[in-house]
């Protein structure tokens, strides 16, 4: 369902998930210019919270499914689900390289310079497990395109994990990745999230199809 040009996956009365669209900023810190979601909701929902209830962010280029909660109780409740590890996160990427059929990162990340991040011993640990979905041969190179589970959320950490191994996100000029037939933002989309809905006391999870711009990429290649 689309509410003036955002699409809503679920919504109750007490919280929401958005299926971003790349270019959109989740949050105002920082924020010059651009669309942002937190003020799309505060206009079009009228939260009165923190980051206007947004749970866990979401790089502006980037695109997927972002968790809101419409109260305090439920933001505080969800927030402790994300801090204990308890919310799943799947994301498909493509990255350029032969990857492997699947493996786990734990690898400590830290602050680089501004705006971006690191593999480093003096960070924090950070976990993420991928598996290989499929291969393509692009333009005569090999890429692949991987499910990757976050076990924790650490800033930027699918991009830093996987260009630490030299296999950068296709698009992401920040950690290496190069552009690839016009596309010029990382291929990288939230498509599952999973966690315990604090009123409705069960497990809800939501699911995404790919963003168009990332599925015609693909199916442009779909015989290489």
């Amino acid at each position: 369902m689309r509410d003036n040009e955002v699409e809503i996956v679920y919504e109750d009365a007490d919280l929401m998930v958005i299926n971003k669209e790349p270019g959109w900023v989740v949050t105002n810190e920082g924020v010059k210019t651009g669309k942002s979601l937190e003020n799309w909701l505060r206009e079009n929902r009228k939260i009165n919270l923190a980051r206007a209830g947004i749970v866990h962010r979401l790089d502006k280029g980037s695109s997927g499914l972002v968790l809101v909660a419409k109260n305090q109780a439920v933001l505080q409740e969800l927030m402790g689900q994300f801090k204990q590890r308890l919310v799943k996160k799947r994301y498909w990427v493509l990255v350029t390289g032969e990857a492997s059929s699947e493996g786990e990162i734990k690898m400590p990340i830290k602050r680089s310079v501004f705006a971006k991040f690191k593999v480093d011993p003096k960070g924090k640990m950070a976990i993420t497990s991928f598996r290989l979905l499929r291969k393509y041969k692009i333009e005569g190179r090999i890429y692949s395109l991987l499910e990757v589970d976050l076990k924790t959320g650490r800033t930027h950490q699918i991009r830093v994990h996987l260009s630490y191994l030299g296999w950068p996100l296709v698009g992401d000029k920040t950690y290496g990745g190069k552009a690839l037939l016009g596309l010029n933002r990382p291929f990288l989309h939230a498509y599952s999230l999973e966690f315990w809905h604090p009123t409705k006391k069960r497990f809800l999870n939501c699911t995404t199809k790919l963003a168009l711009d990332l599925e015609n990429l693909l199916k442009r290649n779909e015989d290489n």
